[in-house]
């Protein structure tokens, strides 16, 4: 009833949060009158802090309009290259890029956020590339008669995907990057597609800050997902969607679970970055306003998963690690890295990461048996924590060009 308990405590809070909305709607009416009046300007500040404190459960926009490719500004034009039941292929064009450069397919986190989560990285890939995004559908939206998603389906979908980019006729493939909890299906998938000698088994895959093997350098993500019992997640943490929605009838993992337990671990930080939204607000600082909304505008917006896939992410990743073994199999049949000839592996990882410390991903290599020396490279980012590894300046500066020179030398 965990679900039903949530939604009620929205609908509750849904009369104040109208309230605050019309606020800030006719705050600018006022402008002027308010910034010499003290107290309404704090009144204001209030009422967007708290609209802003809001749980959303709709993809943000990734608004990217346009970018720096080679020497010009192009525009660019968000078109869904290939649609399925729990989760499109994203193409971001660039009409105006005449020259054919490499088509990338970012694998991007199915744990409670959008794929709008990597709107940096996307946009840092669209200089020097052809840039398409899995964007995951939010469970809760997709009816019962779609089907089950679990750890199978995912890995379906990315062999799926970069068939669709691929070449047949030419055995050309495109490049894959996975980020964090991908990396472990985008392995089994390639290895899979390597096994089959697929034509369009990618050219380059890039793997960041992923748990490829969690027994090494286990952090607290690690020890949470052991400290329990299979059995316990399936009864504690597992609830069924509200009739209200598409989905509904559906078992999943919810957002507002992960969330939480995300904000527990830091809530003295949280706590504070709202009450400097609200002074930056009652200051009228904007430029300062729009960084911190801009971040939980993403963070607080939060996606349900399916049962069936977060249950088996748990059990087959996290605490049997059965990729790492050698012992993942995928419907029946076993998943062999050392298949692993022709695709090249880049794998990244930060030295502050605390959710896939140092070591996890470089498993990979361990794995891909068969891959020459050239074709593998390991890339350990100084200073930075995990998201550091696929957003911010570092992540343009020194993470990016490895990952560009990898798909440039294999291009």
């Amino acid at each position: 009833m965990l679900y039903q308990a949530y939604q009620a405590y929205c609908d509750t809070l849904a009369p104040a949060r109208f309230a605050a909305r019309t606020a800030t709607g006719i705050r600018d009416k006022f402008l002027g009158r308010a910034e010499k009046m003290p107290f309404a300007r704090r009144l204001f500040a209030l009422a967007e802090t708290f609209e802003k404190a809001a749980v959303t459960h709709a993809r943000p926009p990734y608004a990217i309009g346009q970018v720096l490719s080679g020497n010009t500004m192009t525009q660019v034009v968000e078109e869904v290259a290939l649609s399925l039941p729990f989760g499109d292929m994203l193409h971001f064009a660039k009409p105006e890029v005449s020259v054919p450069q490499p088509k990338v397919l970012v694998v991007a986190p199915l744990s409670g956020h959008f794929a709008t989560l990597l709107r940096g990285t996307v946009e840092t890939l669209l200089r020097d590339h052809d840039v398409y995004i899995t964007d995951w559908k939010n469970a809760r939206d997709v009816p019962l008669s779609a089907g089950e998603f679990g750890l199978d389906d995912y890995i379906d979908y990315v062999i799926r995907f970069l068939q669709e980019l691929g070449d047949p006729a030419e055995k050309r493939g495109a490049h894959v990057l996975a980020v964090c909890q991908p990396c472990v299906p985008v392995l089994a998938a390639v290895a899979l597609m390597a096994q089959d000698d697929d034509p369009c088994q990618p050219r380059t895959m890039s793997l960041l800050g992923g748990p490829v093997d969690v027994r090494e350098s286990p952090t607290v993500v690690n020890d949470l997902a052991n400290a329990q019992t299979f059995e316990w997640f399936e009864k504690n943490l597992i609830h069924t969607v509200p009739w209200r929605y598409k989905g509904g009838g559906r078992k999943v993992y919810p957002g507002f679970i992960q969330l939480s337990a995300f904000m527990s671990m830091n809530s003295g930080r949280h706590y504070a970055q709202f009450r400097k939204l609200y002074q930056h607000i009652a200051d009228r600082e904007q430029a300062e306003v729009d960084k911190i909304e801009h971040f939980y505008d993403e963070y607080l917006a939060v996606l349900d998963l399916t049962s069936e896939f977060y249950l088996e992410t748990i059990d087959k990743v996290f605490q049997q690690a059965l990729l790492a073994k050698g012992e993942l199999t995928h419907r029946d049949r076993k998943v062999d890295c050392s298949a692993i000839r022709k695709t090249a592996l880049l794998t990244v990882e930060g030295e502050r990461d605390d959710i896939c410390a140092v070591g996890q991903t470089a498993a990979a290599h361990l794995l891909c048996t068969s891959l020459r020396p050239h074709l593998k490279r390991h890339h350990l980012q100084p200073g930075v924590g995990h998201y550091g590894v696929f957003s911010g300046s570092k992540w343009e500066r020194e993470v990016y060009p490895q990952v560009r020179n990898m798909i440039l030398a294999m291009a």
